[in-house]
């Protein structure tokens, strides 16, 4: 029963992991640059709204249930270390809440608070704009390969739990 369990949470982690590598991915490569390209008071009006309906259970429950599930999952693993695919699940799991959730509370998420708290008619409201264009996709850069890679290795992992141990 553990075992099916495990292998299954593998799975919705490796799912979840991907689904978020590819949200970010499409921020990554033309959301922002698309942003970017319109006057600065559309595309930081644009942004907040983003912001304000990213915040739906969809997206949350995917986010915030991944790196839950995956803090889960590297105890299981510490506990079953001698399993096959256990030093994957870690590495996924950590990929994952490390690399994708810690970075986005603690860099995606202050910009985002500043850029709402921010007056788009004050004079340093356009270089606001543009430094948080550079470092808000700095860091989802980095999100996105965490959240790539760690789904990557999840299904790693869920490949050897479902094979099981070799013996030769």
């Amino acid at each position: 029963m553990i075992d099916r369990m495990v292998l299954a949470l593998t799975l919705a982690t490796a799912l979840g992991s991907g689904l978020i590598g590819g949200v970010f991915f499409a921020f990554s490569n033309f959301v922002m640059s698309a942003l970017a390209r319109i006057a600065p008071g559309a595309g930081l009006a644009a942004m907040r709204s983003i912001n304000i309906v990213v915040l739906n259970p969809g997206f949350l429950g995917i986010f915030a249930g991944t790196a839950v599930v995956g803090g889960l999952l590297v105890l299981t693993a510490l506990f079953r270390w001698s399993e096959p695919g256990s030093l994957w699940l870690i590495a996924g799991c950590l990929l994952y809440v490390f690399g994708t959730f810690v970075v986005t509370m603690a860099f995606n998420v202050p910009l985002n608070n500043a850029l709402e708290a921010l007056d788009p008619a004050r004079a340093e409201a356009e270089a606001f704009w543009q430094r948080y264009l550079t470092d808000w996709t700095f860091w989802n850069h980095v999100r996105t390969l965490a959240a790539v890679a760690g789904a990557a290795a999840l299904s790693i992992a869920f490949a050897l739990q479902v094979r099981g141990p070799v013996i030769g």
